[in-house]
């Protein structure tokens, strides 16, 4: 053999060796089955790929409307007072959580310490006369005594109960609660003038519209002190044009979206008004919607989504889970190997949730995210033919 060939011979077999012991990667196209990626377990967590299952699911027909986030008119309580005076201590501001009953501020006042002074002056009253009137009915009953002076005596008692009673009717309606009431024979006289102003609900201090030494009340143009907004709850104003109204009832269920969130938000209808605004023609709808976390804030606009109509899908994955392959949506199939690509035919959609006609079966594990390498990985073959 010429030299130079059998030098050449030499080197092809050489290289045709080193060929064969290429070791093939974790994730490739299987060559034998196309459209199937070959891929391990431990490929796959590396890849970040999420797994989610086909299932049944119920998919709804929606209607977009705009709204706007607003308190639950349930849910904010305007703090007034009954009397007039001049508030002596603030101990709450703007912004401060408070439970209910809890003491926002005090109120000094003449028309209380009349009050209470009258409240207390009968109820010794009473005391006194109760006794009188026992002791009137021992001596009747001992014959030590006529009938009419214990009736006399008995009269008298049911008087000054009427008036120990009216008088603390009239201190329950000024907003002195019952433990204040109990409280007032042992208080000091200082506490008699002065009036706790309490939260009526829990919630958020949004207002505070006095300031110390401020006059309220009836001699002033002040009487509301704060206002609380309970946020664990609000509603979502929504303005639904007549048109789209027959579609519209409550109860219906609806996913609320703010742009820039990723999180939606679910309620439901809770008021449809029968009324028209004749400017807009549409109709003021409201939704009530969960609020625990407080990210929905008042004044914000959102995008509500009403299920006007919903069926129950036997198949339904995530619509983040399709790709498009050869223009057509395709689905990758976890199986023993790794991937499937495989075509769906798809039915309705539902936010991220997507129904499929045929293809796939409930239960079959699909790629829900990080797709697009393998739908790469597919399309490399029919590149490079």
């Amino acid at each position: 053999m010429i030299p130079g060939i059998r030098t050449a011979c030499m080197v092809l077999v050489a290289t045709i060796a080193a060929a064969g012991t290429i070791v093939p990667t974790r994730a490739q196209v299987d060559s034998e089955k196309p459209g199937v990626i070959v891929m391990d377990d431990e490929r796959v967590r590396l890849s970040e790929i999420e797994l989610r299952q086909a299932g049944p699911a119920s998919i709804a027909k929606r209607l977009t409307v705009p709204g706007t986030i607003v308190p639950d008119a349930g849910r904010v309580a305007h703090v007034s007072i009954k009397v007039s005076g001049a508030v002596a201590d603030l101990r709450k501001n703007i912004g401060d959580d408070v439970q209910k009953d809890e003491v926002l501020g005090v109120l000094e006042s003449r028309e209380v310490a009349d009050a209470k002074s009258e409240y207390l002056s009968a109820k010794l009253s009473n005391e006194l006369q109760q006794d009188l009137t026992s002791r009137d009915k021992s001596l009747w009953e001992g014959r030590a005594v006529p009938e009419q002076q214990y009736i006399k005596s008995r009269n008298a008692a049911a008087q000054t109960e009427m008036r120990f009673g009216i008088a603390r009717q009239k201190l329950m309606a000024l907003g002195i609660s019952d433990a204040e009431i109990s409280g007032l024979p042992q208080a000091p006289d200082r506490m008699l003038r002065s009036q706790n102003v309490r939260a009526t609900i829990s919630g958020r201090i949004v207002e505070r519209k006095v300031e110390l030494g401020t006059a309220v009340g009836r001699d002033s143009l002040e009487t509301e002190l704060f206002v609380i907004v309970d946020l664990s709850r609000v509603w979502v104003d929504l303005a639904v044009s007549a048109t789209d109204l027959p579609l519209v009832r409550e109860g219906q269920d609806v996913a609320v979206a703010v742009r820039g969130i990723a999180e939606t938000g679910s309620g439901k209808i809770t008021f449809v008004s029968p009324l028209l605004d004749k400017d807009t023609r549409t109709a003021r709808v409201v939704v009530s919607l969960d609020n625990a976390g407080g990210r929905w804030r008042p004044g914000s606009f959102v995008t509500a989504k009403i299920a006007v109509e919903s069926h129950d899908a036997a198949v339904t994955i995530p619509f983040a889970a399709l790709q498009t392959l050869d223009g057509r949506k395709t689905v990758f199939v976890r199986t023993k190997e790794g991937f499937e690509a495989r075509n769906v035919v798809l039915g309705g959609r539902d936010g991220p949730v997507v129904e499929v006609i045929s293809g796939l079966a409930a239960g079959e594990t699909v790629a829900a995210s990080n797709t697009f390498p393998l739908k790469a990985e597919v399309s490399k073959p029919g590149d490079e033919d």
